[in-house]
C-alpha cells in the first residue's frame, strides 16, 4: 500500500462475504441433514411403538373369547384388565364399547382421548384402525379393535363390540426430544468447525485477488513489468495468464510510443539545430534587404518584406522548438534569483514596445521573489502577446500575492484582454501544442508552441497556470508561482 494512502474498511468485504456465503451452505446442509436424520428417527422410533402395539393388540383381542351378547359386569372389566396387563410395549388402559355399554380396566368407563373419527373407521374397518393423539401435552396411541364373527373365508361379519387400547407414548416423545437435543447439538459445532475450511477457502480466493490489486496498482505506479505468479489451471489462473498477457502488451505498446516519442523529440532538436545556422544567415540577408526595400521597385520591395517576415516567423519556431525539446529531454534549468517582479515585469513590456495604452497595469511595489528573469520574461511576453493577437485591447496585468492556508503564499500574476473570450469547447485545449482555435485556420501569427512553452516555464518554477473568461467579456490567464521556491526544478 503506498505511503499516505487510506486503508478503506469494508464492512462486507470479499473475506466477509464469502464466509457467510460458506456459512450459509453449511448451515443450510446441517439443518438438512439434521432435520432429515431426526424426522426419519422419529419415524423409525414411534413406527416401531406403535407396530409393536397394534400387532399386540390384535392378538390379544383375537385370542380372548366374549360371549355374545356381550353382558357387563366384573367379568367384563377382569378381562379387559387381563388384556391391559399383557399390554406392549408399554401398559394399556382397554376400553370396551358395546351399544350403550361402557367397561373399562381402569377407573373411567369412557376414554377422554378416543376422537369421534377413530369410533368412525372403527365401525367401518372391520381390521382395525389406530390414531396418534395429543391431549394436554401428553402424547397417546389409541388403537381400536371391532370384533367380528368370520362367515367365510373372505366375509366378516361385525359383532357391533369394540375395544379400544390407550397407550401413553411419554418414553417415545422423551427419545424424541432427546434426537432433537443431538441433532441441534451437533449442527451448531459443525457450523463452528465449518469456519476452519472457510477460512481457507475464502484465502485461497483472495490471495490471487490481492496479488491482482497488490500489480494492477504497481502498474498504475509506472512498473510496467509487474507480472502475477500463476498457479493451478483455476479460473483464476485463467485471470492471471490473462492479466500477464495485458500486462506484456501494454508493456510492449508503451516501449513502442517511448520510443517513437523519443524519435520524434530527437528529430525536433535535430532539425532545429541544423535549422539554427542557414537561418542566422537567412536573418542577415533580409535584414540587409529591409534597408534597401525602398530603393527597390514596388513589386520587388513587396516580396522582400514578406520574404523577411516569413524568415523570421521560421526562426521563431525554430527557437521554440528547440526550447519545447529542452523541456521534452528535462534538460531545461532553473536559474533563480531574486527580482523585483513589478520591475520585472515593466522591463518585459518595454522591451517589446508595449508601453501605449494596449497595455494596462496594475502592479504594486515592492513585491519580491526568487524567479528565473528569463523564463518569467518569457512568460509575461507570451501571455500578452497572445492576448492582443488573439484578444483584444486593451489588456491588463495584474499583479498581486495571496496567502493559501496551509502552504506557501503565491505570487499571482493575472493578464486579462478585452476580446470575445475562449470558447468553453477551446478551454481544455489552449495549452496543447499547435492547437489551433479555428480549424479553418492554417496560418497564424506565433508558432503554436507559445502557451505550452509559457505552461512549461511556469512547473519548471513549481507553479501552475489557468485560463478562463472573464465575467463580462474577455479572456484571463492566470500563474500562480510560490514566493519561496528556491531552486525549484533547477
Amino acid at each position: 500500500m503506498s505511503p499516505g494512502r487510506p486503508r478503506r474498511v469494508r464492512a462486507f468485504g470479499l473475506r466477509t462475504r464469502l464466509l457467510l456465503a460458506f456459512l450459509l451452505v453449511a448451515a443450510v446442509s446441517a439443518g438438512t441433514t439434521a432435520a432429515l436424520t431426526y424426522r426419519e428417527a422419529r419415524s423409525a422410533l414411534l413406527q416401531t411403538a406403535q407396530d409393536t402395539a397394534v400387532t399386540s393388540f390384535r392378538d390379544q383381542v383375537q385370542q380372548t373369547g366374549f360371549a355374545l351378547p356381550v353382558q357387563g359386569g366384573e367379568d367384563l372389566e377382569q378381562l379387559l384388565r387381563d388384556i391391559a396387563r399383557r399390554g406392549k410395549p408399554h401398559p394399556w388402559v382397554v376400553f370396551a364399547e358395546y351399544g350403550s355399554m361402557r367397561a373399562s380396566s381402569g377407573e373411567n368407563p369412557v376414554s377422554t382421548v378416543i376422537t369421534p373419527e377413530l369410533r368412525r373407521r372403527a365401525l367401518a374397518n372391520p381390521h382395525g384402525s389406530f390414531e396418534r393423539v395429543v391431549k394436554d401435552g401428553v402424547p397417546y396411541l389409541t388403537i381400536a379393535m371391532p370384533m367380528v364373527f368370520k362367515t367365510s373365508p373372505d366375509s366378516l361379519l361385525p359383532s357391533g363390540l369394540v375395544l379400544y387400547a390407550v397407550m401413553r407414548m411419554t418414553d417415545e416423545q422423551v427419545n424424541v426430544d432427546a434426537l432433537l437435543m443431538a441433532a441441534r447439538d451437533g449442527a451448531l459445532p459443525g457450523l463452528a468447525v465449518a469456519l476452519i475450511p472457510g477460512l481457507m477457502a475464502a484465502r485461497s480466493v483472495l490471495r490471487p485477488v490481492r496479488e491482482l490489486r497488490r500489480a494492477a496498482r504497481s502498474m498504475g505506479s509506472g512498473r510496467l513489468d509487474t507480472r502475477i505468479p500463476v498457479r493451478g489451471s483455476d479460473e483464476l489462473a485463467d485471470l492471471a495468464r490473462t492479466f500477464n498477457e495485458a500486462a506484456g502488451e501494454l508493456e510492449r505498446s508503451v516501449k513502442e510510443l517511448r520510443e517513437a516519442e523519443a524519435r520524434a523529440r530527437r528529430f525536433a532538436s535535430d532539425v532545429s539545430h541544423e535549422l539554427r545556422t542557414p537561418l542566422a544567415g537567412m536573418l542577415a540577408v533580409t535584414e540587409v534587404l529591409d534597408e534597401d526595400a525602398d530603393a527597390l521597385d514596388a513589386d520587388t520591395a513587396r516580396a522582400v518584406r514578406l520574404v523577411s517576415a516569413e524568415t523570421g516567423k521560421l526562426a521563431v519556431l525554430v527557437e521554440d522548438l528547440m526550447e519545447i525539446s529542452r523541456f521534452d529531454a528535462r534538460a531545461a534549468e532553473l536559474n533563480a534569483d531574486e527580482v523585483d517582479v513589478a520591475e520585472a515585469i515593466r522591463k518585459t513590456l518595454s522591451n517589446r514596445h508595449w508601453t501605449d495604452d494596449r497595455v494596462r497595469t496594475e502592479l504594486p511595489d515592492g513585491i519580491r521573489a526568487r524567479l528565473d528573469p528569463r523564463r518569467f520574461d518569457i512568460v509575461v511576453a507570451n501571455l500578452v502577446g497572445n492576448a492582443l493577437r488573439h484578444g483584444g485591447a486593451p489588456v491588463t496585468v495584474r499583479l498581486r500575492t495571496e496567502a493559501r492556508s496551509p502552504g506557501t503564499p503565491v505570487l499571482i500574476t493575472e493578464i486579462a484582454d478585452s476580446g470575445p473570450g475562449i470558447r468553453p469547447e477551446v478551454l481544455p485545449h489552449v495549452f496543447d501544442r499547435f492547437f489551433k482555435a479555428d480549424a479553418a485556420r492554417t496560418r497564424s501569427a506565433g508558432s503554436g508552441l507559445g502557451l505550452a512553452i509559457t505552461q512549461e516555464n511556469v512547473r519548471l518554477h513549481d507553479g501552475t497556470i489557468r485560463a478562463g473568461n472573464l465575467p463580462g467579456a474577455g479572456a484571463v490567464f492566470t500563474v500562480e508561482i510560490p514566493l519561496h521556491a528556491e531552486g525549484a526544478g533547477g
